[in-house]
Order: C-alpha cells, then sequence, then structure tokens
C-alpha cells in the first residue's frame, strides 16, 4: 500500500483475505515475512501499529445501552485521550458523520446506515495514519452506500490511508486508487481500477450459440479476440477493438459454420468480470461470511 491511496483488497471467501486483516490488525502473529505499518515494524512493535491504525468492523460492535457520544467518549478514554482533545474530537466526528443531532441518542435507537457511520467515527477517534474497512458497506441500501463512500473519501483527502475489503465490485471501482485480488493465498493481480479492466480488452461479448465449444475454437482465431472464456450457458470473447465493429464479423462467420446464435451481449469490462476473470468464479457464489475473524476476535476482547 502507499500512503494517501484508497486500497482495495478483494478475494472469494477461504482465498486468505481475512487472515492477511488479522494479520495487519495485530489479531494474528506475523509467522513469516516482514510488515511495516506506518513505518512501525508489525512484529516488533505491535503496540506502535495499534496506535497507528483504526478499524471498521464488518460486523456492528457497537454497545447497545450507551449513546453516540458515550461510544466515542469512551474509546477516546481507551487512547488516554486528553478529555479537551477527546471533546474537540468528538465534535468534529459527529459533524464530519452528519450525527450532531444523534449525540444522546442511545445506540440502539439508530438505523443501521447511522450505526455504520457511528463506527466509522469511532474507528478515526484516534486519527489513525491507516483505517482498516472491513465490508463497511455490507447489508445497507443503495443510498447509504453512496453516503458512506463520501465519508471515506472525505476521510482519505484528510491524509488517512484506507484498507478496504469489500464483496461489492462497483464499490471497490469506485473508490480504490488501486487493488490486489488474492486467492488461493497469492496475490493474482494488482494495480488501478482501469488498468485491471484494461487487461480483459476493450469490450466483452456475450454469446450464447447452438455449439458454444465449436465457437469457442472460431473466435480464439480471429485476430482481434484477446481470449475467450466459457460460461454455464455460452462464452465470452475479450476483444481488442471496438465490439460494434467486430460482432457482425462474428456472427457472420458464426452462421457460415453453421452455428445458431441464441442469445448476445456487447459490453465494457467492470470490476466483476476482471474478478471472474482472475478467480475463475463469481463472488456471489462463494457466499457471505457468517463474520470476519477480526470482529469475533474483537468481541472476544
Amino acid at each position: 500500500m502507499k500512503k494517501g491511496e484508497i486500497f482495495s483488497f478483494l478475494g472469494p471467501n477461504g482465498a486468505g483475505k481475512s487472515t492477511v486483516i488479522n494479520i495487519l490488525t495485530t489479531l494474528l502473529p506475523v509467522q513469516k515475512g516482514e510488515v511495516k505499518i506506518a513505518g512501525y515494524d508489525l512484529k516488533k512493535e505491535p503496540e506502535k501499529v495499534r496506535e497507528a491504525i483504526g478499524i471498521v468492523f464488518q460486523e456492528l460492535t457497537l454497545d447497545r445501552d450507551m449513546t453516540v457520544k458515550e461510544i466515542l467518549e469512551y474509546h477516546g478514554r481507551l487512547y488516554s485521550m486528553p478529555k479537551a482533545e477527546r471533546q474537540k474530537r468528538i465534535d468534529e466526528l459527529l459533524e464530519l458523520v452528519e450525527l450532531e443531532g444523534k449525540r444522546d441518542t442511545l445506540t440502539r435507537h439508530l438505523s443501521g446506515g447511522m450505526k455504520r457511520r457511528l463506527e466509522i467515527a469511532r474507528g478515526l477517534m484516534t486519527r489513525p495514519k491507516v483505517l482498516f474497512m472491513d465490508e463497511p458497506t455490507l447489508g445497507l441500501d443503495p443510498q447509504t452506500r453512496i453516503r458512506i463512500w463520501d465519508y471515506v473519501r472525505d476521510i482519505n483527502e484528510q491524509g488517512t490511508t484506507i484498507f478496504l475489503t469489500t464483496h461489492y465490485m462497483d464499490e471497490a471501482d469506485q473508490l480504490s486508487d488501486r487493488i490486489s485480488i488474492i486467492d488461493h493465498g497469492k496475490i493474482v493481480v494488482t494495480g488501478r481500477p482501469w488498468e485491471l479492466k484494461n487487461t480483459l480488452g476493450q469490450d466483452l461479448i456475450y454469446l450464447e450459440t447452438s455449439e458454444n465449444l465449436t465457437a469457442s475454437d472460431l473466435l480464439k482465431k480471429l485476430e482481434n479476440v484477446k481470449g475467450v472464456r466459457e460460461k454455464s450457458k455460452g462464452i465470452v470473447a475479450m476483444v481488442n477493438v471496438d465490439g460494434t465493429y467486430l460482432l457482425p464479423e462474428i456472427m457472420d462467420r458464426l452462421r457460415k459454420k453453421g452455428i445458431r446464435i441464441r442469445a448476445v451481449n456487447l459490453k465494457k469490462p467492470s470490476m466483476d468480470d476482471v474478478f471472474v476473470h482472475y478467480t475463475g468464479r463469481e463472488l456471489r457464489d462463494t457466499g457471505m461470511e457468517k463474520g470476519s475473524t477480526v470482529t469475533q476476535r474483537a468481541r472476544g476482547r
């Protein structure tokens, strides 16, 4: 990760994503290799690392019987923040996440979106150099998700480096300066969102035909086809030119071979396509995690 960027860490469940996050947030020991966060050696200076980071957990970890202000006040005391500094920081954060009017409201009476905004404020209470956000918008409605995106951008513009995990590919695409995809314990690709999408070509052409294997072999021989991938009901051709010009040629060649075209679709590559290309599976097919180890361990403490 580079200082000051929004970095997204993506991967199917079981790929090793949660293990990495647990190590980076000091909840699991470093068994091999070296890690430095904000200039501190994770293995030798875990206390310094904890002082330099903030965490927004995947699942809500707020005390239902505390008010919004008390949640932030308590967190500041845990880090031995002086009273005057605590009060000033609480005021700043409540304004940032638009919860000034809920200062004395018990968290049990907050909506899901408000609780998530409060958790973001808590993670920022100590002015962390790096903020880890584990699925921060999971389960939120689209409107609230967009609001959270705005908060993330504001936080980043103020100088905080963001480490983000998400199951929403559009979220990673919209927010990230760079993205890494992990699968089977290995980083398979890293790059800017547009760079990753460009690796698939200029356009994607989805075809469902009467003979998909034969059609796939034929398309692979075309000069402007970068690659062909099979799907459950058809094939996807990654092309290096404007697909609107190449599609008529493709359809004509298939018809001449006696291959009937049942369905066709042309689109620009998305982060969903990138994810499937590099992991070989769609995120929704893996199932959502019941709760990250980060959250479980934090609750245990």
